[in-house]
This record gives C-alpha cells, structure tokens and sequence, in this order.
C-alpha cells in the first residue's frame, strides 16, 4: 500500500515538474522574441513587376527581426527611389541589393536599345568575318552576303549603315585595361524588310562584315551643323 501511495505521489510530482518546465519555456521563448535585435528594411508597398521604374510610393519601411534579414538587403529606401526591378517582387518582399539596377545599367538592355520600328538580328561570324574582332557595339557597319551560284560565285551587299547593338552579350565599348574576350556573333539593328533578308543571306550563304568609320567627313559634320 505505501508503495503505491510512493508510485502515485511520484508520478504527480513528474507532471507538475513537467507543467512548469513548459510554462518557463514558453514564457522564456516569448521574451526572447520580444526582445530579438530587429532593422529597418526596405519592402515592396505593393506587386512590382519586372524592368519597372521603381517610385517612392512603391516601397515603405518595416521592423524584421535581424537575424532573419538577407545580408543583401536594402536597408535605406532612397538607394532603390528611381532604380529598376530586375526581378518581379510581390508586395512585403523585401528589396535586396540584386533586385535593383540604375537607368546606365537598364540601358544595356538590348531590348531597350532598339530604336522603335528596328529589330536586333545575331549574325554568326568568326574571327575573320567580325574584322578580327575589332568591332565595337555602336559601331556602323556594312554586311556582304556571299553564295554559291552553280560554280560562280555571288557576292552583295546584305544590308547596309547599320549599327552594332552588341558583340557576344557586350553591349557597351570596351573599356581601357579591360581584358580581351573573343566572340562569335554579332547583333545588329534593322528594319524589318532588312531582317528578312539578313536571315535569307544567312541562310543561303556566307556573311561578312565591313566596318565604317567614325570620323565624319567635312560635308558631313557641315551637314549636322545645319
């Protein structure tokens, strides 16, 4: 009998015990996230879609515990005022450093580099062809299409003064001390009538490039000027 009373008392002591323990950790776990470190964090106020102009009104602050912010996020909104999203961002997500690109940087978008009406055609080249490599995105240039006719061969102009856009994915000139990085195409831009036979001169032949120069002639710099 007194075993029994020993067992009993036993077992209610251990659920008592327990409930405490449980209570202390749940008060003790409550503290601890109420006094957790948290930062100010830049936050989409609103669905941002991608490649759009980012405004004051489409952001807005809020409290994030610290140990669970991203190590690149934005943390003052004036740094994303007046950048663009490269990225979709859904409403409270917050802003990393990633998300954001400047007006420079959007402009190498190809896309945001055709002119309206053009369209950009890759032409596969190699070292030859591309001029040894030597053209530069911007620059004007001429593309003679080369095919076979029976045994004679044809050689024409495919299209003509049209601008580089990009060569390889470089979309910009390259830069002093920036090493050298062969590439095997080159976009151009065309009207769509151009296009067309582009691709036709592609695919029927051979093409080439031939570089025009930059430097204005005297009648033409006259011209500008009037």
């Amino acid at each position: 009998m007194r075993s029994k009373l020993v067992l009993t008392l036993a077992i209610v002591m251990g659920l008592i015990t327990t409930f405490l323990f449980f209570d202390y950790m749940k008060q003790f776990n409550a503290e601890t996230v109420a006094t957790k470190t948290k930062m100010e964090v830049v936050v989409a106020a609103q669905e941002i879609e991608r490649n759009t102009a980012i405004t004051e009104d489409m952001l807005e602050i809020r409290l994030l515990p610290e140990e669970g912010v991203h190590e690149n996020a934005v943390t003052d909104i004036k740094l994303a005022i007046n950048q663009y999203s490269t990225a979709d961002l859904a409403s409270g997500e917050p802003v990393l450093s990633h998300h954001l690109q400047n007006g420079k940087e959007e402009t190498l978008f190809v896309s945001r580099k055709i002119r309206d009406g053009y369209r950009a055609v890759s032409i596969g080249l190699n070292f030859p062809q591309s001029v040894s490599n030597l053209i530069e995105p911007d620059d004007q240039v001429d593309v003679i299409a080369t095919k076979k006719n029976g045994e004679k061969i044809e050689t024409e102009f495919a299209v003509e003064n049209v601008r580089i856009l990009a060569v390889g994915r470089r979309m910009i000139e390259t830069t002093e001390g920036e090493p050298y990085v062969e590439y095997t195409s080159a976009t151009v831009e065309v009207q769509p009538h151009q296009a067309v036979e582009l691709v036709n001169a592609m695919e029927s032949g051979t093409v080439h490039i031939a570089l025009r120069t930059r430097v204005q002639s005297k009648e033409e710099a006259d011209s500008d000027d009037k």
